[in-house]
């Protein structure tokens, strides 16, 4: 980070002058710089400072007081009472305990160490291979800073950008988050039926003394999600929820005393201290990026590089955050690369739903007019429907300087918002792939350290698990997984837990017993129709009903003699 900000503030005053091309910078004088970095909204004290400062600091803190009260010892109780008796039980321990203390912990790294020591040597004691078991830890930990409602910090950051209130963000952002974790646990399913791994009985209390002792702890979160539904600032929500901690710990065997709640304070002002400094020097880069105009530069440039493509401009996006995470952590990541790319994201997701109204002809007729100023003849055929080829050179002719204009006068404003909160979604999920992929993945390492495998080939066992990383942010660009109705969102998000179901069958080509090659290539093109955004449901529900015939035809296979078995293709 430093070397980061090095670069960024001498570009300023020192070498961008000597810059040619798009990236070239007159330069500042050394004494503007300083008063800018300083004073500016944008700057080290500025808007990204504050969130630091209020919301984040008190959900930190919120996280510190639920740990210290017992509530991290409850939920892997919890975990393993409700998911360890399943096939795979300590893999899904893993899952839903890193999911559950993930959604107030905010860190991926933190979660692994927490919860890995309890969870890598149950898998590994279950039967799973060291490897994969640190790899599932990896990934359901990475998964923690999606959920709702801490999300790493990113919850609060997005809100801030989009202008768009936090509690509809963290509303949006959970069935994508557990989307994620069903993909993880697809995987840990699959070798579960592959290595036998239900062979071991985890010694668990029955599920009711477990809740029955520890109920008290989810009060908390249930004064926290209560007040922000009804409207209270996340900051004033907060503060009661710490409050709350305190007080439902009172009604446990082991209450909170003024030792304890100093212990809470102490920590989560420790955990504060790091994210503190992060987004302070972060502000630095990011009012450079301001000062400069070099966010519009790049986000052209990415547009330019992908000659329109959504598709083409996500993966561009997504080899940008890797190469970032390489020396940033998640947060930053996501900050810098939001203030770069995602303008270019959102006004291609937006041209593409402007063309799919153009196409149907139902382009309001306000927004017909800037059409005139191009091409007078053409412009007369948007009241009827037309070719996406056509709505595509249509819309080409259009100046960059109006799209805008016809941007907001097509779309409901309500809309447009969805989907810039759907580019940000996906620069956020895609920054989480540091975590898990090679060269630099601090999560999948410190997991290997628990499990004592080698941190390489742990961090491709996580990526692998973890794909649920690349096929959500997809659904966000090229379906209303954000912003739908709910009866949209509830489809996309029903056929996609398949889709991804019959994906990891083709990946892994194991469902309840071995795929051939055939059935393994049938398992992905199944999986590809239900994820596909073609807007025919009967197509989706067609692969669905082949999906479960294969799956159905594979359980059958398990319980034929092992001797007529089909071999891995």
């Amino acid at each position: 980070i430093p070397c980061m900000i090095l670069v960024a503030l001498t570009y300023v005053f020192w070498w961008g002058q000597y810059v040619d091309g798009i990236f070239g910078f007159p330069g500042l004088s050394l004494e503007t710089l300083l008063f800018r970095s300083y004073f500016s909204s944008e700057g080290m004290f500025g808007q990204i400072a504050r969130i630091s400062w209020t919301y984040v600091f008190m959900f930190i803190l919120f996280g510190a007081f639920l740990v210290k009260s017992g509530a991290g010892d409850f939920i892997i109780e919890l975990s393993r009472c409700a998911a360890g008796r399943m096939v795979g039980g300590p893999g899904f321990v893993a899952v839903l305990g890193s999911g559950l203390m993930g959604s107030v912990s905010g860190s991926s790294v933190a979660n692994t160490v927490s919860t890995g020591v309890i969870t890598i040597p149950l898998m590994q004691k279950a039967g799973f291979p060291a490897r994969f078991a640190a790899g599932v830890e990896a990934a359901a930990s990475t998964g923690g800073q999606l959920m709702p409602p801490v999300m790493g910090a990113g919850a609060f950051i997005m809100a801030s950008y989009t202008q768009i209130p936090y509690v509809d963000v963290i509303a949006v952002a959970a069935l994508p988050a557990l989307l994620y974790f069903l993909s993880v646990g697809f995987f840990v399913r699959v070798e579960a039926m592959r290595s036998q791994a239900h062979a071991v009985e985890l010694e668990t209390r029955p599920i009711g003394e477990v809740f029955r002792d520890g109920w008290h702890y989810l009060l908390p979160l249930v004064v926290l999600v209560s007040l922000l539904i009804y409207g209270f600032t996340p900051t004033y929500a907060a503060g009661i929820a710490i409050i709350s901690v305190v007080v439902s710990s009172w009604l446990s065997k082991h209450p909170m005393g003024i030792k304890d709640v100093f212990d809470a304070l102490a920590q989560g002002s420790k955990n504060m201290a790091t994210t503190a400094m992060l987004l302070v020097a972060v502000g630095l880069v990011v009012n450079v990026v301001a000062m400069t105009g070099i966010g519009n530069t790049f986000s052209l440039m990415v547009a330019e590089w992908a000659g329109g493509s959504l598709l083409i401009t996500i993966i561009l996006v997504a080899l940008a955050s890797l190469i970032l995470g390489m020396g940033l952590p998640v947060t930053a990541s996501y900050i810098v690369l939001a203030t770069l790319s995602a303008p270019a994201l959102y006004n291609l997701i937006a041209e593409m739903q402007l063309i799919d109204m153009m196409v149907n002809g139902t382009l309001p007729e306000i927004a017909r007019t800037i059409f005139l100023l191009v091409d007078v003849d053409k412009a007369a055929l948007l009241a009827d429907p037309m070719s996406k080829l056509d709505a595509q050179q249509l819309l080409a002719l259009v100046p960059g300087d109006f799209k805008g204009q016809l941007l907001e006068q097509a779309i409901d404003p309500a809309r447009l918002a969805m989907i810039l909160l759907s580019a940000h979604m996906i620069i956020f999920w895609l920054s989480q792939d540091s975590n898990v992929t090679p060269p630099v993945c601090l999560t999948a390492f410190a997991a290997a350290a628990i499990a004592k495998t080698p941190p390489m080939a742990t961090g491709f066992t996580a990526w692998k698990i973890a794909k649920g990383l690349y096929i959500v942010p997809l659904l966000f660009a090229y379906t209303n997984f954000i912003g739908g109705t709910t009866m949209e969102v509830l489809s996309v998000f029903f056929f996609s837990v398949f889709g991804i179901y019959a994906l990891v069958g083709f990946m892994e080509g194991y469902l309840e017993s071995p795929l051939n090659l055939v059935l393994r290539v049938i398992s992905g093109i199944i999986g590809v129709a239900m994820l596909w955004p073609h807007g025919e449901w009967w197509i989706s529900t067609l692969a669905l009903l082949a999906f479960l015939a294969l799956f159905i035809y594979s359980r059958f296979r398990l319980k034929e003699p092992e001797g007529s078995a089909v071999t891995t293709g």
